[in-house]
């Protein structure tokens, strides 16, 4: 090779590699979006909303500790402030996040197509896979958005109105402030991987039609009928393989030493719901003629 030869070489090697690094543009795209919206901005507010509600109807109109009605980290929030997002996200796993998943799930695709914008996107050298995989990846992590906004507000005000110090776990031994914050911080992550999976079945949804509402309200249903499916004792050879079964579980993150079986079960259970319900939106995105 001469010198001329291996000179153009070398300047063409900087340009592969930036071709070859993959973009993150779209994502990041997607994610202000998402965070820009004021409905989302909107449903952020309300689930923050509810921790810090418990914790100021707990400190100041609570007749006394171990008198308060619900749950046992309800019962458990004037032993430690971080009793509170915990407290919180027991109440709001049900219903309230993912009402915001369903939301944020059925405007993925079919919002795009219902305002006409996902025919000039697909216009974009974009790849359907990729597209498909970065607004997953973005439900993701609207998930974790949706958690963080429980738990940081609701131990922030936790913290203020009850104090830190040892954190009382479920097996009654008790743990520093510092392993408290970790194990909060392992719950936070288990119930988003939750969230995750059912955005999946939330995108798949989309797929299918192009009104964001009817999607939205589609996954929300969904939820609500394995939620009662759950309740059903005649059914419990199914309980295990609905997709919101262990979500409870994260209760088992507070006990000393951790309960795995659950749990563990609980992420496989997150893994297959992601992958069968992502493939088969790829399977129906892929082959969808866009025509708005």
């Amino acid at each position: 090779m001469s010198a001329v030869e291996a000179t153009v070489e070398a300047t063409r090697e900087p340009v592969r590699r930036r071709r070859m690094a993959p973009s993150t543009r779209l994502l990041r795209s997607e994610l202000r979006l998402i965070g820009g919206r004021r409905r989302n901005q909107a449903g952020l507010a309300v689930l923050a909303a509810v921790p810090i509600l418990m914790a100021v109807v707990v400190r100041f109109f609570s007749s006394g500790p171990g008198e308060n009605d619900g749950p046992n980290f309800l019962s458990s929030v004037t032993a430690n402030g971080l009793f509170v997002p915990l407290a919180a996200l027991g109440v709001e796993v049900a219903m309230f996040l993912p009402l915001a998943m369903s939301m944020l799930a059925g405007d993925s695709i079919a919002g795009e197509a219902n305002i006409g914008t996902l025919r000039y996107l697909l216009t974009v050298p974009v790849d359907r896979t990729r597209l498909l995989a970065v607004k997953y990846a973005s439900l993701c992590i609207g998930a974790l958005w949706g958690v963080a906004a429980v738990v940081v507000p609701g131990a922030i005000v936790g913290l203020a109105l009850f104090g830190a110090g040892p954190l009382p776990t479920l097996s009654g031994t008790q743990l520093t402030f510092g392993e408290g914050l970790w194990r909060v911080l392992l719950v936070s992550l288990y119930l988003s991987a939750g969230l995750a999976a059912f955005a999946a079945i939330g995108l798949f949804i989309s797929t299918l039609t192009e009104q964001p509402i009817g999607a939205a309200i589609a996954a929300m249903i969904v939820n609500i009928v394995a939620w009662i499916l759950d309740q059903v004792p005649q059914l419990d050879w199914l309980h295990p393989w609905l997709f919101m079964h262990d979500w409870l579980s994260f209760a088992d993150l507070m006990r000393d030493p951790i309960h795995w079986a659950n749990l563990t079960h609980g992420l496989w259970i997150d893994l297959a719901y992601a992958v069968v319900f992502w493939l088969l939106a790829w399977a129906r995105f892929s082959g969808k003629d866009v025509t708005s």
